[in-house]
């Protein structure tokens, strides 16, 4: 095991890694009011997200969800997922536990993305 405190700046938001090890990766990620994330998926990891603060608007294979704080939501391998702070005044907090055999960014297939990034 490995805590790691690594902070990284988005044009979304952020997010800092609480810790990881060989077969997983935790993440605190803040999403700024009205902002998302890439319309993504990954082949060699699945997710855990536990909303701590705020709504979370998921999408997940084109399916929404709204998933409030307090509760949780399974993201499968190769699943295509977005999250999206729907607020427009507060910054969505949650908690992502990343599992499965490789965690680096070249591992995400973006479909859609709102900063030229897909």
């Amino acid at each position: 095991m490995q805590i790691a405190n690594e902070g990284e700046t988005r044009p979304w938001g952020s997010y800092t890694i609480l810790d990881e090890g060989h077969d997983y990766k935790v993440k605190r990620i803040e999403v700024s009011p009205g902002k998302r994330l890439s319309y993504q998926r990954h082949k060699q990891r699945a997710e855990h997200w536990f909303v701590v603060r705020g709504t979370a608007k998921v999408t997940l294979n084109g399916e929404e969800y709204l998933v409030s704080a307090g509760n949780a939501i399974d993201i499968g391998r190769e699943v295509a997922h977005r999250v999206e702070n729907p607020d427009s005044s507060e910054p969505l907090v949650f908690v992502e536990t990343q599992t499965g055999t490789y965690f680096g960014e070249d591992d995400i297939e973006r479909l859609e993305d709102d900063f030229g990034r897909a």
